[in-house]
Order: C-alpha cells, then sequence, then structure tokens
C-alpha cells in the first residue's frame, strides 16, 4: 500500500492534514483528496461547531478519547490540522477503514 500522504508521524502522535466540508448530509470520510482526507460533518461552520463535530466524529471512529484529538491548525479555515495523540499511521488507517 503507498503511504497516506495525509498522515505524517511525530514524537506525539501523528498528523493528519483535513479539508472539512460543513453542512454535509451526513458524517463520513471520504477519499484522500492530494495531501488532505477529505471529511464531511453535518455541523454548519458557526461558532466553531463544525471544529467540534471533526473533533467528535474523528474520536468516535478511532474509538478514543476526545483529548486524544486535537485541533492544532485551521480553526478558521477548510484545511485543518488534527494532532492524534498516541497513535501511529497504521493503526489510524485500520481504525478509519482506509487501509485496503
Amino acid at each position: 500500500m503507498p503511504p497516506a500522504t495525509f498522515l505524517r508521524e511525530t514524537s506525539g502522535g501523528t498528523l493528519l492534514s483535513v479539508k472539512l466540508q460543513p453542512r454535509a448530509s451526513k458524517n463520513e470520510i471520504c477519499a484522500p483528496l492530494g495531501d488532505e482526507l477529505k471529511i464531511k460533518v453535518t455541523a454548519p461552520p458557526v461558532d466553531a461547531a463544525a471544529n467540534q463535530a471533526l473533533v467528535e466524529f474523528l474520536a468516535e471512529k478511532l474509538d478514543c478519547p476526545r483529548g486524544k484529538v486535537e485541533l492544532v491548525r485551521g480553526h478558521a479555515s477548510r484545511h485543518k490540522t488534527v494532532l492524534l495523540h498516541g497513535f501511529k499511521p497504521v493503526e489510524i488507517l485500520q481504525r478509519l477503514s482506509l487501509g485496503k
């Protein structure tokens, strides 16, 4: 399997590059778009609702506490970087069902 360019391992965990689409019909993980993973959430991009929905959705998919999912960049942008504390890229791909 080719390496997932939207994941970068760091000393504290793994950075996930996300292109977020708010106001979608349902929360879902889509195919990678270049160096980002497209994720849709139903929440609107108002008062950080979409950011909160992204963190909660990823925590649910990774079966981990919300504290392990930290939005580190892109609070006011569709292009976001999320730090997943204590995860290896392979583990993330398996838990998000992206490993084919």
